[in-house]
């Protein structure tokens, strides 16, 4: 594997670097170049440091890990392949979506997960470790969304407004949610035993990629949010 110094180095000469080592590299000192890995297929990257926004916008299938934080928009309508981030994200992660996965270690800013989508057997998911801000799913069509809570303190899992025109996917929240207004056009639930058996699936692969406890994250009520509706406006419409 290519070690690449993003030291000094601009986002399209880093993005040269990186296809240059065929997408077989080690990105060190990220300072917020943009685009990192923006669009590929294939390939195992890391990087150190703090990558800019839009870390794997469009991915295609590639793996990218990230030691440290990045910034806003990580897996920018991404199609394929994985992210892995060992600390917080920025606002709209994942933003529409269509497949692959974003594992996130701490927590995540405003509007994560805005209109991901599923097709057929493709489908998009996000896994947040820590919570989530503000408008969490909004406009979610498809696709999964975890949020495990961890580490949260006093806060609620999420911030306000999740779920916002919601009308496809499923949202998975470790807490009975005494304490979050859902909008109406959602339908929220205690987990059921298949829900578990997908909550446990994906708290092994975060155990995995991260070293925490299984059974201290699986231990614990999780509640279900799916869309009421298909057609959430329909009320505003003119005609039926």
């Amino acid at each position: 594997m290519i070690t690449v110094n993003a030291e000094g180095m601009d986002f399209r000469a880093l993005n040269e670097r990186i296809r240059a080592a065929g997408g077989e590299c080690a990105v060190i000192n990220c300072a917020g170049q943009r685009f990192l890995c923006a669009g590929a297929a294939s390939g195992e990257i890391t990087a150190e440091g703090v990558p800019g926004n839009a870390l794997g916008a469009y991915l295609n299938g590639a793996r990218i890990t990230v030691f440290g934080n990045a910034q806003d928009a990580v897996g920018d309508t991404m199609n394929d392949g994985t992210i892995t981030v060992h600390g917080n994200i920025g606002d709209a992660a994942g933003y529409a979506m269509r497949g692959g996965c974003i594992f996130v270690k701490g927590d995540a800013g405003y509007r994560a997960g805005i209109h991901m989508k599923e097709y057929r057997e493709k489908v998009s998911v996000m896994v947040i470790g820590g919570r989530a801000g503000s408008f969490l799913g909004e406009y979610q069509a498809g696709g999964l969304i975890i949020v495990f809570g961890l580490n949260k303190g006093e806060k609620p899992i999420v911030g306000n407004f999740p779920c916002t025109g919601m009308h496809g996917g499923k949202m998975i929240l470790r807490s009975d949610c005494r304490d979050i207004r859902f909008p109406g056009q959602v339908s929220v639930r205690p987990a059921e035993e298949a829900d578990k058996a997908l909550i446990k699936k994906y708290a092994a692969e975060y155990c995995r990629l991260f070293g925490a406890d299984e059974a201290a994250i699986t231990d614990s009520p999780f509640t279900v949010i799916t869309p009421g509706s298909s057609n959430p406006y329909k009320r505003l419409y003119v005609a039926n």
